[in-house]
Order: C-alpha cells, then structure tokens, then sequence
C-alpha cells in the first residue's frame, strides 16, 4: 500500500488540498450557520440515496457541512482538537496521503449510504409498497440516513493519530496528562460496543465511515518484522554495527559495505532494493532514517 501510496504522490501529489482540516471546518461552520438560519433547509444537503437517484446530486457533497453536535463550548474545543490531530497527521503524511485518507473515510461514507439504501429495500419491501417509496424514505431519510455525517470521519482522524503517535501525551479534561493511545483503545472499545448494541443500520453506518481506518491499519502494520527470518537478520546486523563502529554498513558477501541509507528498524538499505526509498523522520529527536515500511509506524525516539 505505501508503494501504492508513493507512485500516485509522485503523479498527483501537487493536486492534494493544503489544511484540509481547516476546510472541513469551515464547512461545520457554514452548516450552523444555515442550521441558525434555516434550519429546516439542512434537510436538504443530508445524505439521502433516494433522492441523490432522483436528481438531487448535490447531496453527494453537501452531506460534509452537517454539523457532528450543538454548537457550544465543548464542540469548539474538541473542532479544535481535531484541527490540531489533523494538521499533525498532514504535516507526518504529507498533504496527498492525508488527502486520500480522509476522502476514502467520506467516500466509503457514501458507498455505505448505499448499502444500507439498498438493505433497506430489500427488508422492507412491503411497507415500501404501501407507503410508497418517497414516504418511506422521506421518513427514514430523517431518522437514519441524517446520521451519515462526518462525525465518525472524525473519529478515523482521531484513530489514526493515535495509531501514529501512540506515546504522545494529553491532558485529559485539561488536568490528567494521558497518552494517546490509551484514549484510542477506550474510543476503539465503545465503538465495538457500539456495533454490539446497535441496529443493522447503525452498523452499516459506523463500518463505512470506519473503513478507511481499518484499511489505514491492517495495511501498515509490518508483520515481516516479528518474523523468525526478520529476527535473525536484525540480530545479524546489529553484531555487524557492533563490530564495525559505523551506522550505515551492511554485509554483503561476507564483507562489510558502508551504504547511504539504511532504515533505523528492520536495518534494510539500498543494496536490498533499488527501489527502496528512505527519509527521515522530523519528529524523532536525532539522526533517525526509515524506509517508506517505517515511516508512518514507526515509535518516535525522544532523548531523555
């Protein structure tokens, strides 16, 4: 997937929308503002498949302006926290891979409005032929398609900070420093309990606007590295490091070779692949190199 990810930066890259939190933001904040003015005109920019297939394709956009909650004091803390996770993960990523991240979560959004769209055709078939369908999902438009909003495209966001920094402290409540991914994993854990209690619809809702997170994880976890294989090697060329009192070598040959690069975790250079392609980490306190495996997964070092 980084490959993936690294060939279409490479084509696209200068296509991708600079503090993108900060738009989405603007956008909650022109959804209170019509939600103050007209708020029955909110109905109209939600998330309904029914009436997207009867022309109404502007829905396919303007769903992002709902508003997650009321507007108050808590909800401006936490738009800026998201703002700030946000920019952090752009600034780590990269303004593409944030991009592409975050437009997978609202577009996984819509393929799940669909779904559910069609489950529910299928479920209730005669009660759609009874009301009639624009009733039926004139009324459930209202009820479960309005809650196709951004908010669990946050909580990705929030996932994936987590996921990226995990050591990174917070102070909960503004008193009790904590770390982040101590909050990820009661966050993570009430969404399963969620999907738990929760009906069908529900269910399809917070999956699809969660996919991009699970697609995010199980793609860059490196499960190479707790290998037997990738265990030996490290170990081999830690002992090479350790006897050779220089950072960048490597054995080749049975020979000790001094490389340009070389990835501060699985110890891979150039020389393993030409393809390779290493940078280093601007969080980490130090002169630490990794390859595009390691990058965005790597635990950050801080001197003590």
């Amino acid at each position: 997937m980084n490959k993936f990810l690294h060939k279409m930066e490479r084509k696209f890259g200068r296509y991708a929308i600079q503090n993108l939190s900060l738009a989405l933001i603007l956008c909650y904040g022109a959804g209170y503002l019509i939600k103050i003015l007209n708020p029955a005109f909110l109905n109209y920019l939600t998330l309904n498949p029914y009436q997207i297939l009867h022309g109404q394709i502007w829905r396919l956009v303007t769903w992002i302006m709902i508003p997650p909650s009321e507007l108050n004091l808590f909800t401006l803390f936490m738009l800026y926290f998201y703002y700030s996770i946000g920019t952090n993960l752009e600034r780590t990523w990269g303004a593409f891979r944030y991009n592409v991240y975050l437009f997978s979560g609202m577009i996984f959004t819509v393929l799940g409005s669909f779904i559910l769209y069609a489950i529910l055709n299928v479920q209730d078939a005669q009660i759609i032929q009874q009301m009639g369908a624009e009733g039926y999902f004139g009324t459930l438009g209202r009820i479960y398609f309005a809650q196709f909003s951004t908010y669990y495209v946050n909580m990705s966001i929030f996932l994936a900070f987590a996921a990226t920094f995990p050591n990174v402290q917070v102070l909960l409540m503004f008193i009790i420093p904590i770390k982040i991914k101590v909050l990820g994993i009661i966050y993570a854990v009430m969404l399963i309990y969620e999907l738990v209690i929760s009906n069908l619809p529900i269910r399809v809702i917070i999956l699809a606007s969660l996919f991009n997170f699970i697609v995010f994880f199980f793609t860059t976890r490196n499960y190479k590295q707790i290998s037997p294989k990738e265990i030996h090697r490290k170990r081999a060329f830690k002992q090479a490091v350790r006897h050779s009192g220089m950072e960048n070598v490597t054995q080749v040959g049975g020979k000790s070779v001094v490389t340009r690069h070389k990835c501060a975790i699985c110890g891979r250079t150039e020389l393993d692949d030409d393809t390779l392609e290493f940078r280093f980490c601007s969080k980490c306190e130090g002169n630490y190199e990794y390859c595009m495996d390691h990058l965005y997964t790597h635990e950050h070092v801080h001197k003590r």
